[in-house]
């Protein structure tokens, strides 16, 4: 079996190669633009600019501009986890965000946060909802803070009888998002903190941290109205999507909840479009550790 230092330089030559490709896929756009527009032919090379940013006071406006001359495979997939590890155990800061807490629920503790060990790595949790289950394994080891305050959160009962407030089904963008006891997107726990992996991956002036990626089939993350405001939503991805690494990954879906969401995602956006509340009506019932 491989050791700990062994997986993680072999993530992080992994990390290098796809940014290397990266690098190389852009200089050929580049280079593929200038020509078509000497010929005066106007061409998207662009990806899904999927902002999960603020509008008024909620945090899920997304806007799709797909290419017609681009695939989701042209983008590279996050990294499988950190490069390095962190430490065995971290400090989380939870500063209130100036709202009131869309149900009544308290922040959570911040000092000695475990990355580490059998009973704080790959945490499981059920997900019950009235269309199905869906299991997840949380990823401490990784996002701690995050899985810190989700796990916070679950048991305070904060997600009980919420729904889902939000399917996107575009190409570039195939999410349901949940999380929001108010059901408008514009809810949350009181209270906000930072971005984890992958963005705390990339220096803040960092380029390549606006680049897009692909958060794989599976991936559990949360969304956000920008750096530094996280709440209690979460998106879950049942098809590959396009977005900038600025969206926390902090788990992943069981094939059990995949399916579930797929009956979801079946059914489309409720009055039809491809953004909008999911036809098939989706409540959390319980979120609870197994």
């Amino acid at each position: 079996m491989p050791s700990n230092a062994q997986r993680r330089q072999a993530a992080k030559r992994k990390l290098e190669r796809q940014l290397e490709r990266r690098a190389e896929r852009e200089r050929k756009r580049r280079r593929l633009t200038i020509g078509l527009s000497a010929l005066g032919v106007v061409v998207v090379v662009g990806v899904a600019a999927a902002l999960w940013s603020v509008n008024g006071d909620s945090e899920d406006t997304a806007t799709d501009t797909t290419a017609t001359d681009s695939s989701e495979s042209d983008y590279p997939a996050l990294p499988d986890g950190r490069a390095e590890a962190l430490a065995e155990s971290v400090s989380c800061e939870y500063p209130a965000d100036g709202r009131e807490p869309s149900k009544p629920v308290e922040p959570p503790r911040t000092d000695g946060i475990l990355t580490s060990g059998e009973a704080n790595t790959d945490i499981s949790v059920s997900v019950e909802t009235t269309q199905g289950n869906i299991g997840l394994i949380l990823h401490n080891d990784d996002s701690p803070c995050t899985v810190n305050s989700f796990l916070s959160l679950a048991a305070q009962g904060y997600f009980d009888a919420t729904t889902c407030h939000r399917l996107t089904t575009a190409p570039s963008l195939q999410v349901l998002q949940c999380g929001d006891p108010t059901g408008t997107g514009s809810g949350g726990p009181g209270y906000q903190f930072a971005n984890e992996f992958p963005t705390d991956q990339f220096a803040a002036d960092d380029p390549a941290s606006q680049e897009p990626m692909t958060y794989k089939r599976g991936t559990l993350a949360m969304a956000n109205a920008g750096p530094g405001t996280n709440g209690s939503q979460f998106f879950l991805v049942y098809g590959d999507s396009v977005l900038p690494p600025q969206y926390t990954v902090f788990g992943e879906i069981d094939e059990t909840g995949l399916q579930t969401l797929d009956k979801i995602a079946a059914d489309g956006v409720a009055g039809g479009g491809q953004d909008g509340a999911p036809a098939l009506e989706t409540t959390l019932t319980s979120v609870r550790m197994d």
